[in-house]
């Protein structure tokens, strides 16, 4: 178990992200959180996530910007070197030939910062 100095919250993972304090309540507070540099991205993932599903529920779950109807249907996230972008499995099956050139795992895409979006 890892416990963050600042926090003082405990985890299985050493150096696991996480927020220290209260979690953001909006998708914009989020973002606002995040490094200046990363902000743009997230603002690119965010509009473009709301322009395919303008009539999903914004939330956040998990600490995660989250796009909801009726269900999850695509959360992201910043991370150290990339965007990670969790549409599901079903997502990332179904375009997995576009996306080679990403890191991907059974519902997760890695979007670095290095690459085009």
């Amino acid at each position: 178990m890892w416990k963050c100095p600042k926090c003082g919250r405990t985890f299985k993972n050493t150096n696991q992200d996480h927020y220290c304090g209260e979690a953001p309540k909006t998708i914009e507070e989020y973002i606002e959180r995040q490094p200046e540099q990363v902000q743009p991205f997230l603002r690119q993932v965010n509009n473009t996530i709301q322009s395919a599903i303008p009539d999903a529920v914004e939330k956040i779950s998990w600490s995660m910007p989250t796009y909801w109807k009726k269900h999850n249907l695509i959360q992201f996230a910043a991370f150290k070197k990339h965007i990670g972008l969790y549409p599901g499995p079903e997502a990332v099956n179904i375009f997995a030939e576009r996306l080679k050139e990403y890191k991907t795992s059974k519902g997760a895409i890695q979007l670095p910062y290095d690459k085009p979006f």
